[in-house]
């Protein structure tokens, strides 16, 4: 099970090339479990709305559509998982990629991701 950090995720429902080999080889082998977090959709539509992330349709509809295309599953963000957010060592600030990597830790996930801070929590492990 591959739970995608936002900026893959977009990567892949945009056919970008910034994907890694590795993440790319990943994906195509765990295409039936991959997942987001529900944080996703809000981190996208916040960079969207601030002109950070420039998208052909409304985050909505950006991220209905490509779940649908690449058959990901979505994660909620409940209370625990809050929680074990908020208990993480703090080796990372931002609150969506700690509720990220909580996800991860609880559901028993790898992690795709570029982000270089990931690895420095040794509960999950990441590719890219």
């Amino acid at each position: 099970m591959l739970l995608l950090d936002t900026h893959v995720f977009v990567w892949l429902a945009s056919d970008a090339r910034e994907l890694s080999n590795r993440a790319k080889q990943a994906i195509e082998e765990e295409c039936d479990s991959l997942f987001i977090s529900g944080i996703t959709g809000l981190e996208i539509a916040l960079a969207a709305k601030r002109g950070r992330l420039i998208l052909p349709v409304d985050a909505e509809m950006f991220i209905r559509r490509a779940v649908l295309q690449h058959g990901v599953r979505q994660i909620p963000v409940t209370a625990e998982i809050g929680c074990l957010a908020a208990a993480l060592p703090d080796k990372h600030n931002d609150p969506f990629d700690r509720l990220i990597i909580a996800s991860a830790t609880r559901h028993g996930m790898k992690v795709v991701s570029k982000d270089g801070t990931f690895p420095k929590y040794p509960a999950i492990e990441v590719i890219w």
